[in-house]
């Protein structure tokens, strides 16, 4: 199949090509993103392959679907960015790669807990200035501390096994509970009391209509003060300008965010010789107890060959009319 891939950085290239060793598909590598501006760049081509920011509404659908295109392959677990209905109407398929490491963005929460707590990205910098003073750097024990996991998908059951390695008493929300989390000695609870009793809370849910902005206003002031909120799923499940209010406040002590609300501009691209306008986005760095990585969780080797492969797999699957299982049930 021709595949036009949207969103192409080297490592999307290396690895698509070394999952497909015999090149039984032509792949047609496009640094843009998939935008209303770029969807023609799709014509002629029998799938588009699209990552997290790429843009799949109504018009970019119809645009890639009057070019030829009929699979729409996304290299991503989420598909919040897709308007299931447009393609259904359109007659598209829409394929995901539903699990690629849940270790690996397990690990980067665990990742920013540890960052955020003992103050390491501030005591790099002090040390490599000569500064040895551990005035400012005071963490606290995780032995003991709640932890609140919203979310008990893949993901979220990693995470938790992992805090309780820590000495952690997690409670979880989903409302979908899995067996596994009371056989690992976790338990579930409802939202109030998980905000009510965290001393971190973790989001990994997807995001749906139900948990846009999960996180705001109200939900913070329930929450005690100088909570540690980290999320590594979707920007949208957080209010920021509510967050914002919070930190200032003192309601969240450390915020941990991989993910942000309007990171489609931003994240994935080197910003570093321009002005960045988004004003709320600038506020958020201004504090010193916020942590934000760029949209990386995801990033480990192991995910890359996953994703690659699945996808792989999806198109190939399309090509020989067969379904590889991890097509989208779309709106009849």
């Amino acid at each position: 199949m021709d595949v036009a891939v949207f969103s192409t950085k080297p490592y999307d290239e290396q690895s698509l090509r070394a999952a497909d060793p015999e090149g039984v598909h032509k792949w047609v590598f496009l640094d843009p993103r998939l935008t209303a501006d770029t969807a023609a760049l799709a014509a002629g081509h029998d799938a588009v392959c699209a990552f997290v920011n790429d843009v799949l509404d109504a018009e970019v659908l119809a645009t890639v679907a009057a070019g030829g295109t009929r699979l729409i392959a996304l290299r991503s677990a989420g598909f919040n960015h897709v308007d299931l209905a447009a393609a259904a109407a359109l007659g598209l398929t829409v394929s995901r790669v539903p699990a690629y490491s849940p270790y690996a963005v397990a690990e980067h929460a665990v990742a920013l807990i540890l960052t955020l707590n003992r103050k390491v990205h501030r005591a790099y910098w002090r040390v490599r200035e000569g500064n040895f003073a551990l005035t400012g750097l005071l963490g606290f024990d995780l032995n003991g501390r709640t932890v609140g996991v919203i979310g008990t998908g893949t993901i979220g059951r990693v995470f938790a096994r992992i805090m309780l390695g820590f000495g952690c008493r997690v409670i979880a929300f989903d409302p979908h509970p899995h067996d596994e989390i009371p056989a690992m000695g976790a338990s579930y609870t409802d939202l109030p009391t998980l905000f009510a009793e965290s001393d971190i809370i973790a989001l990994h849910c997807p995001l749906t209509p139900e948990t846009h902005h999960l996180i705001d206003a109200e939900a913070l002031s329930l929450m005690k003060p100088g909570v540690m909120l980290i999320n590594t799923s979707r920007g949208a499940l957080i209010d920021t300008s509510a967050v914002i209010d919070a930190l200032k406040d003192g309601i969240i002590g450390h915020l941990g965010l991989d993910v942000y609300e309007e990171e489609e501009e931003l994240f994935f691209e080197d910003k570093s010789d321009r002005v960045i306008t988004d004003d709320v986005f600038t506020r958020l760095l201004t504090f010193p107890n916020v942590l934000v990585t760029g949209h990386q969780a995801f990033f480990t080797q192991e995910a890359l060959e996953h994703i690659a492969e699945t996808t792989v797999a999806n198109i190939s699957a399309f090509e020989r009319g067969e379904r590889s299982g991890n097509e989208l049930d779309l709106p009849r």
